[in-house]
């Protein structure tokens, strides 16, 4: 069975939502909800998420939030937060996994913390049993990305191609995915742009897929109430969990 990792940003449109919206996602085919970190500069991110990203904060995200939200779903589905390393770092990477290990998330998923940077912190993420998630990109070597993925934990984050999240560009991913087969036994994602026109493509050869923009797209929708936001998120994680299976 082929997972489906979904992205959300925490507490946009605010805290409460988030929960409930995790928890019907996961009874939805979601695998594992990926918590966002609102953050002022998203650099890997596409405008939609950029723009929950802002709105949270404007609301008075703060960093404790994505404890209070895991305390209510880590048990219950497969959590990972999802950041950029600065507010990371702030906290305290010793006391972050700590808190991390304690509300059962699973992974960290920092997509600009450079791979030797990542090694700096290897021994408090294997004591504290949380996955450092690895990212490969089609512009790596084949070198370079069996140096990356050797000791991968959970899954391997394959960028569908270089850019921000949220396009739904195509091309041919299979050579990228079969250079990841060949080094490495952990399970590969695929993430950027994908969505429910194109998870049925991207998947192939592939182990999964991370659907972020697609589901933020219905939250920034204001003519939605929240009910009805969670019902069509619902509606296309069972889309996509559908198509990658079939």
């Amino acid at each position: 069975m082929k997972q489906l990792v979904a992205y959300i940003t925490s507490c946009y449109p605010e805290k409460s939502f988030s929960v409930d919206l995790a928890l019907a996602l996961g009874a939805n085919g979601v695998d594992s909800v990926e918590l966002g970190v609102p953050f002022s500069d998203p650099v890997a991110d596409g405008p939609v998420i950029e723009k929950a990203n802002h709105i949270a904060l404007e609301s008075g995200f703060r960093f404790s939030d994505i404890f209070d939200i895991s305390k209510e779903i880590g048990e219950k589905v497969d959590t990972l937060w999802m950041g950029y390393f600065n507010p990371f770092y702030q906290y305290d990477m010793t006391k972050l996994l700590k808190e991390a290990k304690s509300y059962h998330v699973s992974g960290l998923i920092i997509p600009d913390l450079p791979y030797e940077e990542t090694l700096l912190y290897k021994d408090i993420f294997d004591a504290n049993g949380v996955a450092n998630i690895s990212f490969v990109a089609p512009t790596d070597s084949k070198e370079r990305i069996a140096q990356i993925v050797k000791d991968a934990k959970k899954f391997i984050y394959m960028v569908a191609y270089t850019g921000i999240t949220g396009s739904g560009k195509a091309e041919d991913l299979q050579p990228f995915i079969a250079s990841i087969k060949e080094v490495t036994d952990t399970p590969a994602f695929v993430g950027f742009g994908v969505n429910e026109k194109t998870a049925k493509e991207k998947v192939k050869g592939a182990d999964g897929v991370i659907v972020g923009s697609a589901f933020i797209d219905i939250l920034l929708k204001d003519t939605l109430n929240y009910s009805q936001k969670i019902e069509a998120c619902s509606k296309l994680a069972s889309i996509i969990k559908n198509e990658i299976n079939s």
